[in-house]
This record gives C-alpha cells, sequence and structure tokens, in this order.
C-alpha cells in the first residue's frame, strides 16, 4: 500500500515539445477542437491516464500530467511529446497546498486550466471487519479527497472563462458494491455523490462535470487484484485473471484506451450537454450486476 504522506517533489514542472507562454491563443479547428485549450489529466504517468493524455492531444489539447512519481512523469512526457505540447507537475493529491502550488506552474506554462480529468486513485483490498482505520482514511484521501481538491483548483479559472469540463474517473465501485473493498467503494460513490451535485452548481456557467466509470480494467490496480487472488487462492494468473474478466458480460477486462476515447470525448465542445452523468465503461457488467 502507498502512503499518503509519500515524500514528492511539489510543483517541479519539466516540459517538452514546442512550449508556449499563452497556449489559449490558438484557435480550435474540427481537426483539433481543443486547440487552446490546457487539460490537467492527475495519475496521468501511466495506464488510464496515459492513455487519457494521448487523446487529449490528439484533439488539439496543451497537456499536464501530474503524479506523484517524477521518473514516471518524465517518461510519459518524452513518449507523449511527438504527439503536441505537454509537461509533468509532481505533486501529491492529498495535500491542497501541493496541488495549488503543482497546477499554478502548469498554468504558468500552458495557460488558464480549461479541463481537468481526476483520474488518480488507489484500491486497497481487505475484509471490512479486519480493516484498520489507517486504509479507510488512505482510501477516502486519495480517491475522493483528491478530486475534490484538484476540483477546487482550476473551478475559479473555469467559471471566470464561463468554459471548462471536469471528467471524474470513478469506477463501477462507485455504481455497485464489491467485496473485500469497501473504502474504496466508499469512496468511489462519494465521487459520483460530488459529480452530480457540482454538475447541478455550475451548470448555467459553461462548465460541464461528469464522471466516467470503468470496470476491471487492465492497469496496476487489476494486476495488484490478480496477485492477490493468486495469494489468497493458490489461482494461476491465467485463472484469476479470468475471474475478473468474467464480470464483464463481455468476456474481458477492459482496455485503457476504451475509458480514455469516452473521457476525451466528454472534454470536446460538443459534449456540452452532456453533464452529471456516470458513465459506465464495462461491457455492461452493472446492468448484470
Amino acid at each position: 500500500m502507498i502512503s499518503s504522506s509519500t515524500s514528492i517533489d511539489n510543483a517541479t514542472v519539466a516540459t517538452q515539445g514546442a512550449v508556449a507562454a499563452t497556449h489559449t491563443g490558438t484557435a480550435p479547428s474540427a481537426a483539433a477542437p481543443l486547440a487552446g485549450r490546457h487539460a490537467v489529466v492527475t495519475g496521468g504517468g501511466k495506464g488510464i491516464g496515459m492513455a487519457i493524455a494521448r487523446h487529449l492531444l490528439a484533439h488539439g489539447a496543451a497537456v499536464t500530467l501530474v503524479g506523484r512519481d517524477r521518473g514516471t512523469l518524465d517518461r510519459a512526457v518524452a513518449d507523449l511529446a511527438p504527439l503536441g505540447q505537454v509537461q509533468a507537475a509532481a505533486c501529491d493529491v492529498v495535500d491542497a497546498a501541493s496541488v495549488r502550488q503543482a497546477f499554478d506552474a502548469a498554468a504558468e506554462a500552458f495557460g488558464p486550466i480549461a479541463v481537468l480529468v481526476n483520474n488518480a486513485g488507489q484500491a486497497v483490498s481487505e475484509r471490512f471487519d479486519r480493516m484498520d482505520a489507517s486504509v479507510w482514511d488512505t482510501m477516502l484521501a486519495v480517491n475522493l479527497t483528491g478530486t475534490f481538491h484538484c476540483t477546487q483548483a482550476v473551478l475559479p479559472g473555469m467559471l471566470a472563462q464561463q468554459w471548462g469540463r471536469v471528467v471524474n474517473v470513478a469506477s463501477t465501485a462507485g455504481l455497485i458494491g464489491y467485496a473485500y473493498v469497501s473504502a474504496y467503494c466508499a469512496a468511489k460513490h462519494g465521487v459520483i455523490g460530488m459529480t452530480r451535485a457540482l454538475a447541478l452548481e455550475v451548470a448555467r456557467k459553461g462548465v460541464t462535470v461528469n464522471a466516467v466509470c470503468p470496470g476491471y480494467t487492465e492497469t496496476d490496480i487489476v494486476r495488484d487484484a490478480v496477485t492477490n487472488i493468486m495469494g489468497k487462492t493458490g489461482m494461476t494468473e491465467e485463472a484469476a485473471r479470468a475471474q475478473l474478466a468474467q464480470r464483464n458480460p463481455q468476456g474481458k477486462l477492459v482496455q485503457p484506451d476504451d475509458v480514455a476515447q469516452t473521457v476525451a470525448w466528454l472534454c470536446l465542445p460538443a459534449a456540452m450537454a452532456v453533464n452529471g452523468q456516470s458513465i459506465s465503461v464495462d461491457g455492461g457488467e452493472v446492468m448484470t450486476g
């Protein structure tokens, strides 16, 4: 388990690619509908976050990747740099001061933040009656309070521009229950509740707030779940992965790119009428759960 007190290089920003002092001067087009927009993706150094960043860059946005691991962020920036303007800002989303410092530095380089994707998250599996309070606190801090801090940091700027997109990467665990991850479920249910409430507050102000709810997706969280199943049951890796995949009526794990395409669509100008929604990307799992 990663502690929320892990030391990080707060608000250190590295930039690759052509960096414009004021990115918002670029005009959008049909081919690049997010040109002139600055997007921040938390947990952006790998997995779903990096896939989201890739799609936002393809739509013309300048992208800041946010995370705690400086090395992971730098490798992601190097990989994505040929696609457009991309930089990294290291911070801990559970620390409000760290978030504001990193986001301010990111905005200084790429302009006001118009798109926020709250993707940073963490899951720990434990039976409820054996769960230490520290696990509960960490799950809420990373998955729910971190989303709160990041959204509060960008919302005033979006309201000032009268344009903004907030997309919270929740989980099907925010819509239904899963045994042995009660703290994670509680946090993700909270994210969806916050999404719905804030969407109503800003509905007339040019800002939309939505959630995307992936099912079991090919990420580090699922790989950790596979390892946990193997350790507790003696299953092979193949059998453990099949157990998770069978929850999906399509019989497979969701891929990061499946989630990323949905997130990117919600960020487009054309998605303005979609607000306060929790969109499942799960092959139909929640319909059978």
